[in-house]
């Protein structure tokens, strides 16, 4: 069952195991445009089930937090502090998941904090968003033109949603209701994953990692996923056959046997 609680101004979904647990808890980290709600109707009752005490926030401008009215003006550091504050609260010593620019989030986290593990998944790469947006300019020039509209505050429709974030089919009515949370992302947020603000390789933690990514993913295209894991000295993980939401493709239950899998590969 999903629980939601207030942290200092952040939302801060929980869904907890039945009994008791030894198995690591877990922290999810939203993307762009997003909010904690993008783990709650998937990962987290699946991974909850596995027996792990799973939490997500929605980063201060996002979902249910405060910091709406200051969105343009936030930055990557801000989220960062807003993950070490959930877990200061919250007392766990969590694993981290990242999806897209939450996964740049953890990477910066690791610079100023260790963590148990983490998890990046589709995510921002330490290279940063450039060599992605030429990518998707090459190769979509209009949805490249159309998030930038985005960007710019304008809506979008859900077919624009379904080209950027799916690979295959995907019901009308969860696009319908996921249009409805999307929103506005910060401008100085954008510009730190561009090129002000990427993660400083040699200061940060290593702890194990899980790189995954999709063959069909748009955004962060897998020659990226595997760019990102070539620096981290890991292998890379992509799924056939998926876009950039892995949390909401048909299929979704196959990337998170991928991280199921690794979670129980990883020592006490």
């Amino acid at each position: 069952m999903i629980a939601t609680q207030d942290i200092g101004g952040l939302e801060v979904f929980s869904c907890l195991p039945n009994g008791n647990t030894d198995k690591p808890a877990l922290l999810f980290i939203h993307g762009a445009f997003a909010g904690g709600w993008m783990w709650t109707e998937t990962f987290m009752p699946y991974f909850a089930a596995a027996g792990h005490p799973c939490y997500a926030l929605s980063l201060r401008g996002h979902g249910g937090s405060q910091g709406h009215e200051q969105i343009n003006w936030l930055s990557i550091a801000d989220y960062v502090d807003d993950v070490r504050s959930v877990i200061d609260t919250l007392a766990i010593d969590p694993v981290l998941l990242g999806h897209s620019m939450g996964g740049f989030v953890v990477q910066k986290y690791l610079e100023r904090y260790p963590a148990p593990a983490a998890a990046l998944l589709c995510s921002v790469p330490p290279q940063g968003l450039i060599a992605a947006q030429f990518h998707l300019m090459l190769q979509k020039p209009e949805l490249f033109l159309e998030i930038n509209r985005i960007l710019a505050g304008n809506y979008t429709d859900t077919d624009t949603l379904r080209d950027a974030l799916f690979a295959g089919e995907a019901d009308p009515a969860m696009l319908a209701i996921w249009l409805g949370k999307m929103q506005n992302e910060s401008q100085r947020a954008i510009w730190d994953m561009s090129m002000f603000n990427l993660p400083n390789l040699y200061h940060m933690h290593r702890p194990p990692m899980l790189i995954v990514g999709a063959d069909q993913d748009a955004l962060v295209p897998a020659f990226l996923v595997q760019t990102t894991a070539h620096t981290y000295g890991q292998p890379s993980h992509i799924l056939h056959n998926m876009g950039h939401a892995i949390t909401h493709e048909k299929e979704w239950p196959r990337a998170a046997a991928i991280i199921q899998t690794w979670l129980d590969g990883l020592r006490p």
